[in-house]
């Protein structure tokens, strides 16, 4: 990236900045783009500045779906950004099982119980630690998220180009997303299509804005989000059932609300979840939520060739459907 105009600025004195798009930048979308580059600036505030034309390319209004093209003169106004706390602890560096990697991407297998980045009040997650333990890599960038509390296939793009059309991908729901949740009672066989619109609220919790939740909403609310889910048994355990859960559109914690508002939350959810048999799960090992990312289909960044990643399902979740169902005894 070459700084065509480059007057420092910081958290209390800013300038205009005039960027140029390098190759390696080119097709990228001009908001995905400007957070790169603005980093500390709150999202609300990168889309403001684009909707009010203090934003713009080769000194034209452009819109944030914009694609930036290699050579490309972007004007960034004078922002404010967050001040670095020099204190804030480092990540560690850390490893994450790989299932898939080449020179353009990487598919982990993220543990449940750990962000994919650091913010709202998380001070690292996996990218942070990705980045800490290969310092030369050229670039590592997640590509889309996964709940804290949700473990499984996350895809990190080794390059802006596998970046750009991965998350072209995801934005136009050309990928296939399947999960493992586990439910108490036997799923209706024929409850298979969840579709049902979803909205984002805060409750208050004393700090900051307040604790995010989601809940059904009206389909004539002006702020709900169409939601489809596509639930299939994958077999009965015990007195519980194993669920391979399909979402064809990507909404915040849309599998564990829409389980949720069937009758059936999700083993272990805190949130939306069954809270008194929660408590009694816990003496029997079973300490966090029975939702994993298993499969994840799309087509790779540069060989075009559609992909499919799969994680087994973590130790202490097979180990809690053993303990429940055990299997049957090894042919001697």
């Amino acid at each position: 990236m070459k700084h065509i105009i480059d007057t420092p600025y910081s958290p209390t004195t800013a300038a205009v900045k005039t960027l140029q798009v390098d190759e390696e930048s080119a097709g990228q979308r001009l908001d995905n783009f400007l957070m790169r580059h603005l980093k500390g600036v709150p999202k609300t505030h990168v889309y403001r500045i684009i909707r009010t034309g203090e934003v713009r390319i080769n000194k034209g209004r452009v819109n944030a779906d914009t694609r930036v093209q290699t050579g490309d003169l972007v004007r960034l106004p004078p922002v404010r950004v967050a001040t670095v706390d020099v204190s804030a602890p480092v990540a560690p560096g850390r490893e994450f099982p790989v299932l898939m990697e080449d020179e353009q991407m990487m598919a982990i297998d993220k543990p449940a119980g750990v962000a994919v980045h650091g913010g709202s009040g998380v001070s690292f997650g996996v990218i942070e630690q990705l980045r800490q333990a290969r310092p030369g890599a050229r670039m590592l960038e997640l590509v889309h998220r996964l709940d804290r509390d949700t473990s499984g296939v996350l895809l990190v793009a080794k390059k802006r180009s596998a970046l750009t059309r991965l998350q072209d991908q995801f934005r136009d729901r050309e990928t296939g997303k399947t999960y493992m949740a586990l439910v108490k009672g036997q799923w209706p066989s024929n409850k298979k299509v969840i579709d049902l619109p979803l909205q984002r609220y805060l409750i208050p919790n004393g700090v900051g804005e307040g604790e995010r939740r989601v809940r059904i909403a009206h389909k004539d609310d002006a702020n709900a989000q169409r939601a489809i889910t596509l639930v299939r048994v994958s077999r009965l355990v015990g007195d519980y059932s194993l669920l391979e859960v399909t979402i064809k559109t990507g909404r915040t914690h849309q599998i564990r609300v829409h389980l949720a508002s069937q009758g059936y939350p999700i083993v272990g959810d805190d949130k939306y979840g069954d809270f008194d048999l929660n408590k009694r799960l816990m003496s029997q090992g079973m300490k966090r939520m029975f939702l994993h990312a298993w499969r994840l289909q799309f087509i790779h960044p540069q060989t075009g060739r559609s992909e499919t990643v799969e994680a087994a399902l973590p130790e202490e979740l097979q180990n809690f459907i053993d303990h429940v169902q055990p299997p049957p005894p090894t042919p001697v």
